[in-house]
């Protein structure tokens, strides 16, 4: 509406006002670190690293979280690499005669969709305080599974395992990075890993999941060639010549139906092997339960089949963790969905957890003390797993899904979900409580009644719903049938209280808070599984709706739903659910659209449902966007786009951009929630975890970074005009109470 507001209602004082506003871009990180699921829990550790002598120094690493450090046997962790350029971690390594020297790998080889690329190796010769990056060239755009630390005469060798990045469909993981086909297998360095050599005498160019070194000989190392799709070629391969030639080795190895593998070597007794097998993943990611546990006594020349049963469920691809212990022959530990105990070589298996479920790294510190990496975090032992203390105390390793929402009435309310750690709802520091289990998705709060929230976990359907603030929960998806998009996308509609928006291949609705829901649209995607990832309602007409499907195409509603016109078949991205398709808050059909993938259109911009595009996102870096948001209380919104290395903003429609939030990590951001009523971004990572980073003074009307009087006459124009900027309060009304903020905050300067 036009407010119809004399101009002259400004005081003098305010017209003098010239100031420069805040532009403080702090970042605070609020957690979890951890959360109060399974006694405190936080993201997926993907390696670990003990210091060699010293029992109050670990190494770990988190899988999308970075490289982290404790020097008080796990009381609290400092992260050492927030300011490479990757937090996608997948090995770590010590050298043993100088420990101040650390490697980490980047990039996580466990194959999910979330288990990102890396970009190459980190070396630091002064315990993690400094890094360099090493050889982009030869590993960027694939996984670590495994590096090896080795004095041989004296001089130091480097190895490393290294796989594609994972995902369904193949090398999802990998968002098109341009050198993700590259080489696999074993690689050497005998130059601290300046350069590298890769090892192909006897080896295949397949996915090495594992390696392992004699504990006296150097010149003995073993190989696990475990392709998680199945090949001929996966076995266990041995080299007895430092890696210079390698031998597959048979003798009751089996020779079908190999997945992928890990391995292990005692150190108590070296001729004994311990292999851990996984059957191949089908193309969906299923199928790939436990082919078996295959025991060797004398160095790999044959094999005995122990019994395991199915130890890692139907997705062995994501797990093969094995270890011996260091001094007791017979006692060999294995990590799948529990934890599992063998003290008679593998013959019998009692289960020593779960302390959390997903299992992928296992060491024992100095004081020979069971360490344990996975979906909770960093877990210690001192009696071989009978019981276990969690070490997740600022450890901030978390990996968010999609779908944060922030309380309309209170700033501190603030939903989550998160991977293998449920829905979580923010308390304090680094503390949230937990609230429903299962893989945590989307959330959302009606913004009427914020008592009334809802939840959900993986599958068609399993969405919960609160209405006391998240005490309780009942189920509200019963009814929902379809494809899913593991974690699918779901809406409050804001014009119509009670209405929802559910996401399978086609669009549900429930006019009840998901009491009850009928299939609204047809299947919208190309056929086959696949289903919708993303789903959008314009806040100022919900008649205007718009969906992206994990087949590529974009789509866009016009009756609140009941019918969609396909606008784009080009929108690669990742098959993961994120908030990639943004719609102004005032204009209907104008909508944002981020692109999660390497080469391609990062941030687009339609201004007519769709129908025509313009690529705004040029200027930025070539990485995957994954979520934007607005601030449209400027002349100009204010873009902020989440990329897979931070946060960029802007501040002219996408013809420049600079990266936003300081000390904000180089981290994967899968979320954004621009609190403008509270001048922040709530911004969700996928690895570490949750952040605020405060936004620039609104004040500053044209964005030109000082306050002053050309602000103040720009905002009045908009306020006559009632243009939707002149909202300063963020209520969706342009009416004297924006006015009246906006000069109150003119004459403080903010």
């Amino acid at each position: 509406m036009k407010p119809g507001l004399a101009t002259s209602c400004a005081s003098l004082a305010a017209l003098a006002t010239l100031t420069s506003p805040s532009l403080a871009q702090t970042s605070t990180e609020i957690g979890p670190a951890p959360a109060s699921g399974f006694g405190g829990t936080t993201g997926r550790v993907s390696a670990l690293a003990p210091h060699p002598s010293d029992p109050n120094t670990l190494f770990a690493a988190g899988a999308d979280g970075g490289v982290w450090r404790t020097s008080n046997a796990g009381a609290s962790w400092t992260n050492l690499t927030d300011s490479m350029p990757t937090s996608s971690m997948g090995a770590l390594a010590i050298d043993p005669a100088q420990p101040a020297t650390i490697f980490a790998g980047t990039g996580e080889a466990n194959f999910a969709n979330h288990s990102r690329y890396g970009l190459g190796l980190y070396r630091s010769f002064d315990s993690g305080n400094t890094w360099s990056l090493l050889a982009p060239e030869v590993f960027a755009g694939r996984c670590f599974s495994r590096l090896l630390a080795v004095r041989d005469a004296g001089n130091l060798v480097l190895y490393a395992a290294i796989t594609r990045a994972g995902g369904y469909p193949t090398l999802a993981a990998a968002k098109g990075h341009p050198l993700a086909a590259g080489p696999m297998g074993v690689f050497k360095s005998t130059d601290s890993g300046a350069t590298w050599t890769h090892l192909l005498t006897g080896l295949p160019n397949l996915d090495a999941t594992d390696l392992a070194v004699h504990p006296t000989n150097p010149s003995i190392l073993y190989a696990a060639i475990g392709h998680h799709f199945g090949s001929p070629d996966n076995a266990v391969y041995q080299s007895t010549n430092a890696g210079a030639s390698w031998t597959r080795l048979a003798g009751g190895f089996p020779t079908t139906s190999v997945g992928r593998i890990g391995i292990a070597i005692s150190p108590a007794d070296p001729a004994r092997l311990y292999a851990f097998i996984a059957n191949p993943a089908d193309a969906a990611g299923n199928a790939s339960t436990t082919r078996g546990i295959y025991r060797s006594d004398n160095a790999g020349s044959t094999w005995t089949s122990l019994s395991a049963g199915s130890l890692q469920v139907t997705y062995g691809w994501y797990f093969t963790t094995v270890a011996c212990h260091p001094t007791q022959r017979d006692t060999v530990f294995f990590g799948a969905l529990a934890a599992w105990r063998s003290t008679n070589a593998g013959i019998g298996l009692t289960s020593i957890g779960p302390q959390h479920p997903d299992v992928h790294a296992f060491a024992f510190d100095a004081a020979g003390r069971l360490l344990s990496g996975d979906d909770g975090g960093v877990h210690r032992s001192s009696n071989l797993g009978a019981s276990w203390t969690h070490l997740n105390n600022t450890l901030g390793t978390v990996q968010f899904y999609a779908g944060i929402s922030v309380d309309p009435t209170n700033p501190n309310r603030i939903y989550g979900g998160l991977q293998d750690n449920g829905s979580v709802r923010y308390s304090s520091g680094l503390s949230w409580t937990s609230l429903t289990g299962g893989d945590g998705g989307w959330t959302q709060l009606d913004q009427f009644n914020p008592l009334i929230l809802f939840t959900e976990s993986q599958g068609t359907g399993s969405l919960n719903r609160s209405t006391d603030g998240g005490n309780s929960f009942t189920s509200a998806g019963s009814g929902i049938t379809g494809d899913n998009c593991f974690l699918p996308p779901y809406l409050l509609d804001l014009a119509s209280p009670g209405r929802m928006l559910y996401a399978t291949e086609r669009v549900w609705r429930s006019t009840n808070f998901g009491a009850s829901w009928t299939p609204l649209s047809p299947d919208l995607t190309a056929g086959g599984t696949a289903a919708i990832r993303a789903l959008a309602i314009a806040p100022s007409d919900s008649r205007f709706v718009y969906a992206a499907t994990n087949d590529h195409r974009l789509l866009a509603s016009t009756d609140s739903g009941q019918t969609f016109s396909l606008r784009l078949t080009d929108n690669l991205g990742w098959p993961r659910v994120t908030r990639e398709v943004v719609v102004h808050p005032y204009l209907p059909q104008t909508v944002y659209l981020c692109g999660a993938r390497f080469g391609s259109p990062h941030l687009r911009q339609s201004t007519d449902a769709g129908l025509t595009w313009s690529n705004i996102g040029a200027a930025l870096p070539d990485v995957p966007i994954n979520v934007c948001a607005l601030d449209t209380r400027h002349i100009v919104p204010l873009l902020y786009a989440g990329a897979d290395d931070g946060v960029y903003r802007s501040l002219d429609s996408g013809a420049t951009w600079s990266r936003f939030g300081d000390a904000f990590p180089h981290a994967c951001v899968v979320d954004i929630v621009a609190d403008t009523p509270r001048n922040r971004l709530v911004v969700a990572t996928q690895g570490r975890g949750a952040w605020i980073i405060d936004t620039p003074c609104p004040v500053d009307y044209d964005s030109d970074g000082a306050v002053d009087f050309f602000d103040y006459d720009a905002f009045v124009h908009a306020f006559e005009t009632a243009h939707f900027s002149a909202d300063f309060n963020a209520d969706a009304i342009v009416d004297f109470f924006d006015y009246d903020a906006f000069v109150q905050a003119f004459e403080s300067g903010c």
